[in-house]
């Protein structure tokens, strides 16, 4: 793969992971969590080609 396909990627995936991470702790912020764990999903889709990437788990509420 290419330098320019890599750093686009890899650019992509850090604001993903990094805006949902704020995104995440701000609905903890303003929820009642304590003692609670939530299901996530996260979707990937690119349409120009079909994909659809699904990852799931699960986050634990604040102590």
């Amino acid at each position: 793969m290419s330098d320019d396909f890599n750093m686009s990627m890899r650019k992509f995936l850090k604001q993903v992971g990094v805006t949902s991470q704020q995104a995440i702790e701000d609905a903890m912020r303003n929820a009642d969590s304590s003692g609670k764990s939530f299901t996530a999903k996260a979707v990937i889709t690119i349409e120009g080609f079909g994909l659809e990437h699904v990852v799931t788990g699960t986050i634990k509420g604040r102590d």
